[in-house]
């Protein structure tokens, strides 16, 4: 569940903190095509680095490092996957090319993982819906976005407790084969169902008793401007975009396999 630390916002002023969150998910946006267009392993190590100054001025490296943990899994499933396929699919051979490819997908994943991890990380739930609305996003769907946000860290925990109060009265999870340890989540399942269903309920009925709906012109206490950091922060977007798509086309990126 630790992978889901890196949607709980902490609330910390730091200057990552204060950045308006349009701004920021513009950045995200561009690290996502950054990794979507290279498939070399020496640039997608550069976009790895790239969040690591934000992080620490943000001052969340352990929540961001639990975050990668967490999905350290699913990271080494992809590798063991392209690896395999690559195998079998050029005749149970198995070359250092092959494994770079592997690594350098995976290492894509982890790049988006660790970027929107920031972004959650260090955007509060509220001034998030705040910025969908300001960006002409229809309330209902920024309403649903946010509680989406809030919710998922909530019933991460809640499984953890619901998993170490099974543990102390004597349910094994770790014991037996594939299909006995899915049977042993059951127990975790229904309680969690349960406490899920129950929790939508009660913000049902919150809503209905704030008159949820019943006016289409809300309005805001507050309102997100932009400000140096900012620019600066879409500076660094373009800037990032131009470098990206220019290597791209006219830089040709050598393999690392070429250095060994």
């Amino acid at each position: 569940m630790s992978v889901f630390d890196g949607l709980k916002f902490r609330k910390v002023y730091s200057p990552i903190h204060n950045l308006d969150p349009r701004m920021k998910f513009v950045y995200v946006c561009a690290m996502f095509v950054a990794a979507i267009i290279f498939g070399e392993l020496i640039p997608l190590i550069a976009l790895f680095l790239m969040p690591i100054p934000f992080v620490v001025l943000a001052g969340v490296q352990k929540e961001w490092l639990r975050s990668l943990r967490g999905a350290a899994f699913l990271a080494g499933f992809i590798f063991i996957i392209n690896v395999a396929t690559s195998f079998f699919y050029s005749g149970n051979v198995l070359t250092a090319v092959d494994v770079e490819n592997a690594a350098a997908m995976t290492l894509r994943f982890v790049v988006l993982v660790e970027s929107f991890s920031v972004f959650f990380l260090t955007t509060s739930p509220d001034h998030l819906g705040l910025a969908l609305e300001q960006s002409r996003v229809p309330y209902e769907f920024a309403f649903a976005f946010t509680t989406a946000v809030r919710f998922v860290p909530v019933l991460a925990e809640e499984a953890q407790t619901i998993m170490d109060a099974q543990k102390a009265r004597g349910l094994e999870l770790e014991k037996g084969g594939i299909l006995k340890r899915i049977r042993n989540y059951v127990p975790i399942l229904i309680p969690l169902i349960v406490s899920a269903i129950r929790r939508s309920l009660e913000l049902a009925e919150a809503m209905e008793s704030r008159a949820w709906g019943a006016t289409k012109k809300r309005t805001n206490l507050y309102a997100l401007r932009l400000r140096r950091g900012d620019f600066a922060l879409l500076a660094i977007t373009v800037g990032l975009l131009v470098v990206a798509v220019y290597v791209r086309l006219y830089v040709p990126i050598p393999a690392v396999t070429q250095f060994l």
